[in-house]
């Protein structure tokens, strides 16, 4: 008999002198209880108060797993620095149920204890830039040959970028929906927003990377451009191609932000078409009737001075180009006045330094050798991009007859520079930076997923933002700016319980973020050695 119904029987014998015992439990030779019997009352009563005892002591072990009691760990969320404390976190069904600063708080009945004696609890990061169709260091015309590592690589990806604890990312250009459609599907995987198919102006950037043959059908959500009637296939109509109609079809895919450019070109593809202040107020009209947040690709001084201009929401890129100011050591003050118009407007920013080092991997023999490299995508791919065929992007990036090491310090001199100088004005002014990464932000295998993320906030600090600024980026400041906020973001009850716990401190290290001992998507527990590229297999 199980323990449960021996107990039932025991107490109703013990308790019952003179009727039958309790409905399925035999008395003495299969009967009903004899008149010898109630002389054992007593006995019988001390034994079923011990077996009570027992019982409830029994039932209490069950477990609810849609209940998990994180315990003794340091609660640091963005939105209460000055009040960091150990404490406890409740999580029911994927949410966070309560959240308790102080030692004292009992284990909720039928809870999973974690124990955090040690450890430190922040909210699932955001990463608000990125491009997950795109395959790093692989053209879209890629060989048939590798579709097998591709594949593994699309099956491997939202696994490399919970292992660094990004728990939640915005696509912000999409032109593979099956790829986002797969990836959501994972059995597990980042919460996954996206801005829609962005609008770029015809023919511009980043269309112009497109053979003009293809180039509208790979951005079909493009914005007519009458001075270009002539360079626009006749089947695409210019009422359908308005910055309203555009970002109607954003809104109407679910896209949560609309992203389009301010880009007049680099290397050989310059002097590209970019929209007037006319157009950018249009998107802009249309991006606020839709309730969609704004993002324009911005990555120098006159783009920048236009997306500000213009009240973008999010300014995509850091300052590295200043144009007639480039070789000037000093931020110029023309600069200095635009910066200050991005802090008083509170425009969300996104630095995206790796971006630049993603390039520069082609020229650091020591970069693929990263330990890190090989948990985030798999080894047949790691492998690949060791050969000449994988290095075929570093050729194009190359000036020709220069060294590894001029690259480097051409960038270092440069852009690098710029951007540095730009980010540390900004931070000293507690501008309202947002976290994203770009990954990958060209066919680069400089930018994995994942791994960019933890670059990118190296290089952070390196420029000069404090612990507490990169940490408020990739978690609260994101989720304000993309209207995420009610639900991800800080350690709060009733937000979904995506939280990382870490053996470091993010606010006394850049470190931690690689320090990570368990993610947890919705409230399930994930530990981080299960979700490297190898434990995939």
């Amino acid at each position: 008999m199980a323990f449960a119904d021996s107990c039932r029987c025991h107490i109703s014998e013990s308790l019952s002198t003179i009727s039958e015992a309790a409905p399925g439990c035999r008395g003495e030779g299969g009967g009903t209880p004899s008149a010898g019997r109630r002389s054992r009352t007593i006995a019988g009563a001390l034994f079923a108060l011990l077996c009570s005892a027992a019982f409830t002591a029994y039932s209490a072990q069950k477990t609810d797993p849609n209940k998990t009691w994180i315990t003794g760990v340091t609660i640091i969320s963005p939105e209460k620095l000055d009040r960091i404390e150990k404490g406890s976190v409740l999580i029911e069904d994927g949410r966070i149920a309560k959240v308790e600063r102080n030692q004292k708080a009992k284990k909720p009945a039928g809870a999973t204890i974690v124990s955090g004696k040690g450890q430190y609890l922040i909210p699932g990061l955001i990463d608000s830039h990125v491009h997950l169709a795109s395959v790093p260091g692989m053209k879209l015309d890629r060989n048939r040959e590798l579709q097998r590592m591709v594949e593994d690589y699309f099956k491997q990806l939202p696994r490399s970028y919970l292992y660094y604890g990004y728990t939640t990312l915005v696509d912000t250009a999409v032109f593979d929906r099956q790829v986002l459609d797969d990836f959501r599907r994972a059995p597990l995987h980042p919460d996954l927003s996206d801005c829609g198919e962005s609008l770029p102006l015809a023919n511009g950037y980043p269309m112009s990377f497109a053979p003009p043959e293809i180039r509208f059908e790979l951005f079909p959500n493009f914005i007519y451009d009458a001075k270009q009637a002539n360079r626009i296939p006749k089947e695409h109509k210019p009422e359908e191609h308005t910055p309203a109609a555009d970002v109607a079809r954003v809104k109407s895919s679910g896209g949560i932000c609309v992203k389009t450019y301010f880009e007049r070109g680099f290397a050989d593809d310059k002097n590209l078409p970019v929209m007037g202040p006319d157009v950018l107020a249009e998107i802009r009209k249309a991006a606020t009737q839709n309730g969609l947040v704004l993002m324009i690709h911005a990555n120098g001084f006159e783009a920048q001075a236009f997306a500000a201009a213009g009240n973008a929401d999010v300014i995509a890129h850091g300052m590295w180009h200043w144009q007639a100011h480039d070789r000037e050591k000093e931020l110029p003050d023309e600069i200095r006045r635009l910066l200050d118009q991005i802090v008083e407007k509170k425009i969300g920013y996104q630095p995206t330094i790796q971006v630049l080092y993603g390039e520069l991997a082609y020229f650091d023999p020591e970069y693929l050798r990263l330990p890190a490299i090989g948990k985030v995508v798999p080894k047949e791919m790691v492998r690949w991009f060791q050969t000449p065929e994988g290095r075929w992007f570093g050729k194009e990036l190359r000036e020709e007859g220069t060294s590894d090491r001029a690259m480097i310090e051409g960038f270092e001199r440069g852009p690098l520079r710029r951007v540095r100088q730009v980010v540390a004005y900004l931070a000293a002014r507690d501008a309202n930076f947002v976290f994203g990464t770009d990954t990958p932000s060209a066919p680069t295998y400089g930018n994995l997923p994942g791994l960019n993320g933890y670059l990118e906030m190296m290089q952070l600090q390196r420029a000069g933002m404090s612990l507490a600024q990169i940490l408020r980026a990739a978690t609260l400041n994101n989720a304000r700016e993309f209207r995420m906020d009610s639900q991800v973001g800080t350690i709060e009850p009733g937000k979904i319980a995506n939280l990382v716990l870490m053996s470091k401190s993010p606010l006394e290290s850049v470190e931690a973020y690689d320090s990570i001992t368990t993610v947890f998507v919705r409230g399930k527990a994930v530990s981080r050695d299960s979700l490297t590229a190898d434990s995939a297999k």
